[in-house]
């Protein structure tokens, strides 16, 4: 699948995949110079990159393992989305979980992308939804004892 991506910066740095059966690409921080992450805060990340993405496509921002699990720093809403009719910077908001000041650097791979197919719901209000052996049973509920 093509997807069109515009350079807003000159040194943004196009997504790249780090193996051949990899699911994300990886996203690069574009800055001017090092980012500091104060503990417990978040960061606004560009990328310097602006995507146009396939109708009926999103663009899923995860967090890197590496960076989440050295540095303890994760997107900050969890997953990030980019919708297909969104044309402006692709930045990433990341969260220092860790008790120390994190740095990110210009070109540093901060997050992965992951391009998915998605489905537009068409919501209908209804009085009675179908039963099922679950039920409303929620957290836990499907667990073994």
């Amino acid at each position: 699948m093509k997807v069109n991506i515009k350079k807003l910066n000159p040194n943004a740095i196009v997504p790249t995949y780090g193996s051949e059966y990899a699911a994300g690409a990886d996203l690069y921080a574009c800055a001017d110079g090092e980012i500091q992450i104060e503990p417990h805060t978040t960061a606004v990340i560009p990328t310097g990159l602006a995507l146009e993405l396939p109708s009926g496509y999103a663009g899923l921002i995860y967090a890197r393992s590496g960076l989440a699990t050295k540095k303890g720093l994760a997107p900050a809403n969890k997953v990030g989305v980019v919708d297909c009719d969104y044309r402006g910077e692709v930045k990433v908001a990341l969260h220092n979980h860790s008790d120390t000041v994190q740095s990110v650097s210009a070109g540093e791979r901060i997050a992965q992308i992951v391009i998915a197919p998605y489905v537009t719901a068409e919501f209908e209000e209804t009085d009675e939804l179908s039963r099922t052996v679950r039920g409303a049973g929620g957290f836990g509920s499907t667990g073994t004892k």
